[in-house]
């Protein structure tokens, strides 16, 4: 396994009010890779070091939606949606 290690000063900890291993915790998270489409969540969850689910919980703390549709899949959702309303 390769290992990333990005230097940062130490009084970013202070500033954003958290600990060293807090922060190196949230660095890892893979969430703008998951929320490219880039990773799969389970790609994104071994990424991070965490379980799956736990990876699921935490994106809607970083502002991530866990669905990722795109959006040819959402309008044909819509045209489904509409012509089944229109059905009854």
């Amino acid at each position: 396994m390769k290992t990333l290690r990005i230097p940062y000063p130490e009084s970013l900890l202070g500033s954003l009010h958290v600990s060293e291993g807090e922060f190196e915790r949230e660095a890892r998270m893979a969430m703008k890779l998951f929320d490219t489409g880039r990773l799969s969540s389970g790609q994104a969850a071994d990424l991070a070091g965490v379980p799956r689910v736990h990876f699921l919980y935490e994106l809607g703390r970083w502002g991530v939606s866990a669905l990722q549709t795109g959006e040819d899949e959402l309008e044909n959702d819509l045209t489904v949606a509409r012509s089944l309303h229109d059905g009854h």
